[in-house]
């Protein structure tokens, strides 16, 4: 990767980098493979809604993969159709998440159990574990989980035990791949981001009731948007974050400083 200059500051530029972002058919994946192009990436988006896909891939001159991660023997295909077609990857962005039960901890079914921590947490792993000998060729790459404020503070009122032990578990997966991985210049790190619309979260905002409790839990006086969280996000990726590993980094308007 492109070292820094001594007299200048850090740069954001990913010029001919390759890019997997994954959950990119909407919300914050969609955001952040814009973002990642628009800073010069070759970015590959993976998601199940291949109709979706295309039209990303066509508006960011990216290249689509249909892919459900929830299925992981359909997981290690990804890696190998990137690199046939924008070559070996440089980042991966694992933002695919999501919630298969709303039930109490005590009422979660097994299967819903299995599904969300297949999404949430080993896919990224598996991921990860097909992206590692193309950054070590490479000679570096920086690995960005997508976690959640769930997977740091219980959230009084939305039931979602499994899915706050898969995120938190992203950020035990990341300090461990950061220190394994640190000697081949891979850095990992995770984004934690607190309340913010998206396809997870839409009916809290519809309800009044709902969103008048995320603006009184709430310090900056704003709705969370995608785009707040992508900052961080390309900060990570490229050279501006160059000395950072390991980290979870929390991006929820004060949520959890309260």
């Amino acid at each position: 990767m492109t070292a820094n200059s001594p007299s200048g500051p850090p740069s954001f530029g990913l010029d001919g980098r390759v890019a997997i972002v994954t959950g990119a058919s909407s919300g914050l994946g969609a955001a952040v493979a814009r973002a990642l192009a628009s800073l010069g990436a070759r970015v590959a988006v993976v998601a199940r809604r291949y109709d979706r896909l295309t039209d990303l891939a066509g508006e960011i001159d990216g290249f689509a993969i249909s892919c459900d991660l929830s299925d992981l023997g359909a997981v290690g295909t990804v890696v190998p159709e990137v690199v046939a077609n924008l070559g070996p990857p440089q980042i991966l962005v694992n933002a695919a998440g999501s919630m298969f039960s709303y039930e109490r901890a005590e009422s979660e079914p097994l299967e819903a159990l299995r599904k969300t921590t297949d999404l949430n947490l080993l896919a990224p792993f598996l991921l990860a574990q097909g992206v590692f000998p193309h950054m070590c060729e490479n000679g570096g790459g920086s690995i960005v989980n997508i976690s959640s404020i769930s997977g740091r503070v219980g959230i009084p009122g939305i039931p979602q035990a499994s899915y706050a032990a898969s995120k938190a578990g992203l950020s035990g997966l990341t300090a461990e791949l950061a220190v394994q991985w640190a000697r081949h210049s891979i850095r990992v790190n995770t984004v934690a981001p607190g309340f913010f619309r998206s396809e997870i979260t839409g009916q809290l905002y519809d309800s009044e009731k709902a969103a008048e409790y995320l603006r009184r839990n709430t310090p900056l006086p704003k709705e969370g948007t995608a785009d707040d969280i992508v900052g961080a996000v390309m900060w990570l990726a490229g050279d501006a974050g160059s000395y950072v590993t390991g980290q979870t980094i929390v991006v929820d308007g004060g949520w959890t400083a309260r």
